[in-house]
């Protein structure tokens, strides 16, 4: 083969490459929508769950808490938490339903004013019974909230890991952006740096002790949010998971959060 063919050959070889090239945004997506075809299909589940708040003293109080998640075909999950302890907060509730595009809908009940109130879009990003949480960070991750760009791949917590950033696409977040640190094996969340809306670094979220269900799904035993610029911090302790009880859409009705004990 002549020379001047060997370098259109090579040329064309080159170009062909980079037009099937990944771009990091694309990238993103494509790791995004992988942890997303591997958590789908778990059903419905139950479980119980621990909030330990801490001021910037170390000073601490603690919440017992149960939950209940539905998957729902084609939108966002449903999930309803029930505070049990301690007294002043006994019975609040907070109802959510989750949803692919657009602004999810979000309850909470106030047992001592007998009141179910609607968490308006603006409100989003305010702090959920006092915790590190918002009330943002309380739904259902789906795909479609965020846009997403692969930034790199390192080591962390002993696990070789994607590292990318995501962009919340709705109204009202608390956050210019989130980076997020994912297992290539499991595709695992292992933590989240959270960005405000000044792009300051605001909060860090570990997931520890993961644990496999049903052979496939992996959720974490701890969920510990440290707020990076008051020092405040909420541990989440999750614990006796039970998976396709049969819940139904009426396991989930506002309707009857002042029923719920």
């Amino acid at each position: 083969m002549k020379p001047f063919v060997v370098l259109l050959a090579l040329f064309a070889a080159s170009t062909a490459d980079f037009a099937f090239a990944e771009t990091p945004e694309e990238k993103g997506l494509a790791i995004a929508s992988e942890k997303d075809r591997r958590d789908n299909g778990f059903g419905d589940f139950t479980a119980e769950m621990t909030m330990v708040l801490r001021n910037k003293h170390g000073q601490e109080s603690r919440r017992e808490m149960r939950n209940k998640t539905l998957e729902v075909l084609n939108d966002g999950d449903k999930s309803l938490v029930v505070f049990g302890q301690p007294r002043d907060v006994k019975g609040t509730a907070l109802l959510n339903f989750s949803h692919k595009t657009g602004l999810d809908d979000q309850w909470l009940f106030l047992p001592a004013l007998r009141r179910v109130k609607r968490i308006s879009s603006a409100n989003k990003s305010g702090s959920f019974m006092g915790s590190e949480f918002a009330y943002e960070d309380i739904t259902s991750e789906e795909v479609e909230k965020y846009t997403y760009k692969w930034l790199r791949d390192e080591a962390f917590a002993g696990q070789e890991c994607f590292v990318l950033e995501r962009y919340p696409a709705y109204k009202n977040s608390g956050y210019t952006r989130q980076v997020v640190w994912m297992d290539k094996a499991e595709y695992r969340i292992f933590k989240i740096d959270y960005y405000d809306r000044k792009n300051s670094l605001l909060k860090t979220v570990l997931y520890k002790n993961h644990k496999k269900y049903l052979d496939q799904y992996w959720y974490p035993d701890e969920m510990f949010m440290e707020n990076r610029q008051t020092g405040k911090s909420t541990l989440l302790i999750w614990g006796k998971y039970n998976f396709r009880l049969g819940l139904t859409d009426g396991d989930f009705n506002k309707n009857s959060l002042k029923r719920v004990r």
